[in-house]
């Protein structure tokens, strides 16, 4: 009996539901057709949430007013000139001479037409804006820029300023070039320091395709009220000495990182500081070797690893400089550019102040290199080459002459305009090259992206050929490492005593 009406139970519940049962199998059935449906639509068509959502809102939502005319846009509009709107692609035609003419329909874009990277005032009425833009168009087009300031009480009254660029890479970019653009107003703005903007209006002025002018409106920086400090551009500088270094990539070693920053600080002194770049190169290890300055104030380390999405020579190396220098124009008095292999030396009984106080009447001075060999050794090193320091334990220095090599430079940077790897080209005031009994820097190239054991050869020679070129010992800087291993102790301790290569 009991076994009966729990069938019978089983039964009417069933029966009960029937009716969504039915339902949940159609919908079921519906959902199935629809997706074997979908499988034959073309590629293109696509139905996403937000579609589903948008056509929603549309149906629920009434439609928005028009937006009230604005008196700063139209004030706008009359002071720059309006994009020509991109016509309808055309069409084959074909003429009556029996011609026919093929019509071209371009899609897209190759390049964006300008990236910032930032934007820093040069004084009270001037500002500097770094960033990339289309190689191309600046190479072989007439590309315009116009700035603007926009003061924050008076927007209805903008101030219009002429726009110098400069493009420091020298031809070197790829898909991307450097470009500085100069705003020069007519007089001080913001002199009230109650705040406003910075536009800049980026013009493709017929560059590439004549019969279209493209502007885009950037605005690139702002200021809140009380935040110009204008005492800044006339009082000295916070720094003596600032290092602006280049774009840091690859699988650095540790190791030699620790022995720059070591080395530099200690000859740079108290009143000097770093601006590390990271292209991809700063990795953990790395970085506990830069955290020990960083707290005590020596060291900024920036991450740029996005630019790496905009196709730049050698890592936008030319874009990370000048941005660094615009960025500290104010803050250091003398400023430096040079790689983390090689290492600025002044003779004895001399010091980076005494040097840098006899080049004081020029704004920039260039450094010449001194070339070491990055793999032969003294034997009497053999079997503890690990615990010597790189540029102790590599001595042998390349003398061939007859050959042009890089040089690296510092400038006053007040009275600069944009910069480059090597030199700058845009500076105010005077140059020169005549320093190689004052100062010079020692070059340990390939060093640094290597984490091994640098020492690959033995040798007791004061003079050998390597590479099919002549060296001679020099062990300039390895007199100078006990001092430099002291320093580091004294200043962090043994923080860094278990860095590996």
């Amino acid at each position: 009996m009991a076994k009966d009406r729990e069938k019978r139970m089983y039964v009417g519940v069933f029966f009960s539901y029937a009716a969504e049962l039915k339902l949940f199998l159609s919908a079921l059935l519906l959902l199935c057709a629809l997706a074997t449906l979908l499988q034959f639509l073309p590629s293109r068509f696509t139905l996403s949430i937000a579609d589903l959502r948008s056509c929603s809102a549309a149906r629920d939502s009434p439609p928005l007013p028009p937006p009230p005319p604005s008196s700063l846009s139209a004030t706008l509009r009359s002071s720059v000139p309006p994009p020509t709107l991109i016509p309808s692609p055309p069409t084959d035609q074909l003429l009556p001479n029996g011609v026919l003419r093929r019509a071209f329909h371009p899609y897209g874009a190759a390049a964006y037409n300008f990236i910032t990277m930032g934007a820093y005032r040069g004084g009270l009425h001037n500002f500097a804006i770094v960033g990339l833009a289309s190689k191309p168009l600046h190479v072989f087009g007439r590309p315009t820029f116009q700035c603007q300031w926009i003061p924050r009480l008076h927007p209805s009254n903008p101030i219009n300023a002429s726009a110098f660029k400069i493009l420091p890479d020298w031809g070197y970019g790829r898909v991307y070039t450097v470009v500085v653009v100069n705003c020069t107003f007519p007089h001080p703005v913001n002199a009230d320091n109650q705040g406003g903007k910075l536009v800049l209006y980026a013009s493709t002025s017929g560059g590439g395709d004549r019969d279209i002018n493209l502007t885009d409106t950037i605005e690139v920086l702002t200021e809140t009220p009380g935040g110009m400090n204008a005492s800044l551009f006339t009082s000295k500088p916070k720094y003596d000495y600032l290092y602006c270094g280049s774009s840091l990539y690859g699988n650095l070693s540790p190791q030699r990182v620790r022995e720059w920053l070591a080395y530099h600080i200690r000859l740079f002194g108290a009143r000097s500081h770093f601006v590390i770049h990271d292209a991809g190169g700063v990795h953990d290890e790395v970085l506990e070797v830069l955290k020990p300055w960083m707290e005590l104030g020596y060291v900024t380390l920036q991450d740029i690893r996005e630019e790496e999405r905009f196709d730049g020579y050698y890592h936008n190396q030319f874009m990370v400089v000048n941005d660094c220098l615009h960025r500290y124009k104010f803050m250091a008095k003398w400023m430096f550019f040079f790689d983390v292999d090689e290492f600025i030396f002044v003779p004895p009984k001399n010091t980076i102040k005494s040097v840098l106080d006899s080049l004081s009447e020029y704004s920039q001075f260039t450094i010449e290199q001194m070339p070491m060999n990055s793999k032969t050794c003294l034997t009497e090193d053999a079997g503890r080459t690990y615990r010597k320091w790189g540029f102790e334990k590599l001595v042998y220095k390349d003398v061939k002459r007859g050959i042009r090599r890089d040089r690296k430079y510092a400038v006053q940077p007040r009275m600069v305009y944009a910069t480059g790897v090597h030199m700058s080209e845009n500076v105010a005031g005077k140059s020169t090259h005549k320093t190689d009994r004052i100062i010079k820097y020692f070059h340990y190239h390939g060093t640094i992206a290597q984490r091994r054991e640098p020492c690959r050869s033995l040798s007791n020679q004061t003079q050998l050929t390597l590479d099919n070129t002549p060296h001679v010992l020099d062990t300039t800087m390895r007199l100078v490492a006990p001092a430099v291993k002291r320093f580091e102790l004294k200043m962090i301790g043994t923080r860094l005593q278990a860095t590996r290569q």
